[in-house]
């Protein structure tokens, strides 16, 4: 689109409409005829086209900043109050122009930031504020680095304040409530729409006998369904999926903060390039499941705010199923329907933001070894659950990691696990079935983190053998090479020291089993690796490769002190 130069007549058609909209500035010829609602509408629009093109090409961004584009947007922003669409056009997009666009933060001055400042200091009389809201909060964390380092902290503060309030809300609660709004909104309008038509029989049949027309009986008129008095904009509906997707953007939101850059390909190809392998084991992560390269770190600012705003508690709250009361609402009416994946969708985004932010916090920050313990019960219970949920692979993708991340966080501190090793080794089973191969790292993952506990414990070398038996399996039969190598790598976590683990190691026979997959791994990392895998993956699995080569010679080892 861009190509075709769509972006010429777009910012055309957008200052006309600004100035459309501007009642101090004269209409121009071309929107002097058009009525006030209809420039809005066509405003809508045009800051929609504005936005995807933004979103999917540099050039239209290059050209969004020339143009002084910004304007035009903070303009429309500027209208919430009374057209509240328009704004939340303008600040979808202003969100997605403000990222990584370091041209056009130069573009923004004091009055600019005012109209963000104003957005968010206004009260959130509704839902679609709550939205708007969270969409400039996301543009301001955007501009931070042009706020001036003695309001960082203010800012940082307000960003949170308004995301925490947005989490605070139940949804299932407030969709009863919205509901019960409904219903009492289309009983008045019902019983206002058998008024008018009683009254208008009572007028026809008055003017009837005045004419000497009545024959004495007023035919009986078959009533209108209730469906014809349903408003035409559902507004019920409307609030409940601005709170949801703004529960869902500020979920997003705080992923991004907890979150740290990845390294770039340069880096990653000086690794892998080394002739020392110790190289890439110590600096890489040790499967490509999600886990960083350096521990999460955040600045002050961020992490008071996080902490007190309760960001981690409301985050925790989110990862519940959606209410069944709720789901069960929603299903009952065709309009209310698409709100039920929405629920779901705020559950998935929870379960990744609590992944991020268990690998971010402390666990004093997090309530200590019992909070920790709490939320492995209601990990459990909401991994084991069995429920209709829409995207079955998300799921799995999202809560293994997030219980990948609290049970590394909770063994790294030596706290008891509450899932039995049964639990762990059924959510592997689960896992290992899903098309998501995040999902499927993520269980080889949880799995070795389980089996080295376990191996540090006694009378737990049935468990082993059953953790042996499903990495051997996973790391010889899955399609995915990232897969089999996070198991083998598990399988070296799981069975490189103790008694108890040596003696499960030799009843698998795993050395054996290693050793047959050892030049079928090598092999595939040849044929497939540079066509199918990035270059930070080639280099975990390199790590992979060379330590097989080495845990062979330990395994020969344990087999000879075990021998008769």
């Amino acid at each position: 689109m861009v190509t075709r130069d769509i972006m010429t007549p777009l910012v055309a058609l957008l200052k006309e409409c600004t100035t459309g909209l501007d009642a101090n500035m004269e209409p121009t010829i071309k929107t002097k005829d058009l009525s006030k609602k209809c420039v809005e509408d066509i405003a809508i629009q045009a800051i929609n086209v504005l936005w995807n093109v933004c979103e999917s090409s540099s050039t239209a961004l290059t050209i969004f900043n020339k143009e002084n584009c910004l304007e035009i947007v903070l303009q429309c922003l500027s209208k919430f109050p009374n057209n509240m669409e328009l704004a939340i056009s303008a600040a979808y997009c202003l969100q997605t122009v403000t990222e990584d666009n370091p041209e056009l933060l130069a573009s923004f001055d004091a009055n600019s930031l005012k109209t963000l400042e104003s957005v968010l200091l206004s009260p959130a009389g509704n839902m679609e504020m709550r939205h708007l809201q969270t969409l400039v909060a996301g543009a301001v964390w955007n501009l931070k680095e042009k706020i001036p380092s003695s309001s960082q902290a203010d800012s940082i503060n307000a960003i949170l304040r308004i995301l925490a309030e947005v989490l605070s809300v139940d949804s299932g609660v407030f969709i009863a409530e919205m509901k019960e709004t409904e219903t009492q909104h289309l009983s008045a309008f019902a019983a206002e729409a058998e008024t008018e038509e009683a009254a208008a029989i009572l007028e026809e049949a008055t003017l009837n006998e005045e004419n000497g027309m009545i024959d004495g009986a007023i035919k009986e008129k078959k009533p209108n369904d209730i469906s014809d008095f349903i408003p035409p904009a559902n507004e019920e509906v409307r609030q409940v999926s601005a709170l949801l997707v703004a529960q869902r953007t500020a979920l997003e939101m705080i992923v991004n903060m907890c979150c740290s850059e990845d390294p770039s390909d340069d880096e990653w190809e000086a690794m892998s390039s080394s002739d020392e392998s110790e190289m890439c084991i110590e600096n890489s992560v040790t499967n490509s499941g999600g886990q960083l390269l350096t521990p999460l770190c955040l600045s002050d600012e961020v992490h008071s705010a996080l902490l007190n705003h309760t960001i981690p508690k409301k985050v925790f709250e989110k990862t519940a199923f959606p209410s069944s009361s709720a789901v069960e609402i929603c299903k009952q009416a065709s309009a209310w329907k698409p709100l039920i994946a929405k629920m779901y969708t705020v559950q998935l985004r929870a379960l990744t933001c609590l992944h991020n932010i268990l690998s971010m916090l402390d666990i004093e920050d997090l309530g200590g070894a019992p909070a920790l313990q709490e939320l492995a019960l209601h990990l459990s219970g909401v991994v084991f659950t069995q429920s209709d949920i829409p995207k079955k692979d998300d799921f799995l993708e999202a809560a293994s990691s997030a219980v990948r991340a609290l049970l590394q966080t909770m063994a790294s501190k030596g706290i008891p696990q509450c899932m039995t090793p049964e639990q762990i080794i059924s959510l592997g089973e689960a896992c290992a079935q899903s098309s998501n191969t995040s999902a499927r790292v993520n269980a080889v993952s949880i799995i070795g983190i389980t089996g080295s506990v376990l191996a540090k414990a006694e009378s737990t070398v049935d468990i082993l053998k059953s953790i042996g038996n499903f990495l051997l399996g996973v790391a010889t039969n899955d399609s995915s090479l990232v897969v089999s190598g996070a198991a083998l790598d598990a399988i070296f976590d799981v069975y490189a020291d103790g008694e108890v683990a040596e003696k499960a190691a030799v009843e698998i026979k795993l050395l054996q089993n290693l050793k047959k997959i050892q030049p079928l791994f090598k092999t595939k990392i040849r044929k497939e690796g540079k066509e199918k895998y990035s270059m930070d993956q080639l280099c975990v699995l390199d790590n992979v490769r060379t330590n097989l080569r080495r845990f062979i010679p330990y395994l020969e080892n344990v087999e000879k002190k075990f021998k008769p």
